[in-house]
């Protein structure tokens, strides 16, 4: 005898259960298959009441999905396809930003420079320059009147200096849908020792730009021309060419720039993908190299900004040597731009020290700025010192 025969009930599971009773038929009757079959009366009439099914849709239908738009990855993607290259800018701005570093603008005394936003279009600005001794002919103060008009396809200023009887005007306009940029330069005096005038014309594509140039100037006239190519995504290479006929001097240029590789530019490196190019304005790399050789004065020049912190520390240097007389300068320069206030200090190898300090005096984008400029020479023992005020601009 088995514990299991001793106590049925407590070892019965679901499997030993009985069957549940069979479920009666449908129609309700004995179970023969004539009662679950429905008359063919009944089968007719649902036949002739069902709705046929909506045809499907065609691929003129108005209905139809449209297709999803465009990302901007798939911008992206399609600008990069065009060209890798990106537009080097103009050649004259290809170090700007090193000599914006570099070569700081200092002065002594006051300058006081008022601007009055006339229209959306004109500006009017009254300069002061006072207690100097930066001005020629002995004279310590100054006064210039200019006026600016600007709109959608470029501007026009003109420059008055009733003291020194001179004008000065320029005029750039956009050809083309903006393809190409006309310039004009004008200058004028009493005496008439220094009038030139010169036309420019500005071209360019998706990986190159150029420009012509032709006017008068000191007493002949002046042919140029500049050409700046991309070659690859980080380098540049162009050349410039320019002859004086008032002294017959025919000069020439070449200048290289090659940017490096940032931090964004690393990642995309290390994923195995093309880095993007840098973005910013044509010029404005976060960090690059570049060298000039100047013929016709036999001097070379190399230039390096690096950004040390985006739009808040930036450093720059400049080294201008000639190889045939050994003579050498180098030039050190950083810039600081905190919320309100910018500080800028320049050092070269002669021990001349230049700082310029500008503060915002509200929150307003124009509102007053107060700079203060000092510049001292250990070398030659010089000193100088000034303060500007600038209104309305």
């Amino acid at each position: 005898m088995t514990i299991s025969s001793m106590f049925p009930l407590a070892f019965r599971t679901k499997c030993d259960a009985p069957a549940p009773p069979p479920l009666p038929p449908i129609g309700g009757g004995g179970g023969s298959e004539t009662a679950t079959k429905p008359p063919p009366e009944a089968k007719d009439a649902a036949s002739s009441t069902a709705v046929a099914p909506p045809p499907p849709p065609t691929a003129s239908s108005s209905t139809a999905a449209p297709p999803p738009p465009a990302t901007e990855d798939d911008i992206a993607k399609a600008a990069a396809a065009v060209s890798a290259c990106p537009n080097p800018g103009p050649l004259e701005a290809a170090t700007w930003d090193v000599r914006r570093l570099t070569s700081l603008d200092t002065y002594d005394g006051v300058r006081v420079d008022i601007s009055k936003q006339l229209s959306p279009y004109f500006a009017a600005v009254h300069s002061f320059h006072l207690g100097t001794t930066m001005l020629p002919d002995g004279k310590s103060n100054s006064y210039g009147f200019t006026a600016q008009m600007n709109d959608e396809e470029g501007f026009a200023m003109a420059r008055v200096d009733p003291e020194r009887g001179t004008c000065d005007g320029r005029i750039h306009r956009a050809l083309l849908g903006g393809m190409a940029m006309a310039k004009v330069q004008v200058g004028a005096s009493s005496e008439g020792q220094h009038d030139q005038l010169l036309g420019e014309l500005d071209l360019g594509a998706q990986t190159w730009t150029a420009n012509l140039k032709y006017g008068s100037m000191g007493g002949g006239n002046v042919f140029g021309l500049n050409f700046f190519q991309s070659v690859t995504p980080r380098l540049a290479m162009g050349g410039e060419g320019m002859y004086v006929g008032a002294n017959g001097n025919m000069m020439s240029s070449y200048t290289a720039k090659y940017s490096l590789a940032g931090a964004n530019d690393g990642a995309g490196e290390e994923a195995g993908g093309s880095a993007p190019p840098i973005p910013g304005p044509p010029g404005e790399a976060p960090t690059y190299l570049a060298a000039t050789y100047n013929a016709g004065q036999g001097a070379l020049s190399f230039n390096y900004k690096r950004a040390v912190t985006p739009s808040r520390v930036t450093i720059g240097a400049s080294l201008e040597c000639s190889p045939t007389t050994l003579e050498s300068q180098v030039l050190v320069g950083a810039e600081f731009a905190l919320t309100r206030s910018k500080m800028n200090v320049c050092v070269d190898g002669g021990g001349r020290v230049q700082s310029v300090l500008e503060a915002k005096l509200g929150r307003d984008q124009n509102a007053p700025a107060l700079s203060f400029v000092a510049e001292m020479d250990h070398g030659k023992s010089l000193m100088k010192f000034g303060y500007g005020l600038n209104i309305g601009s």
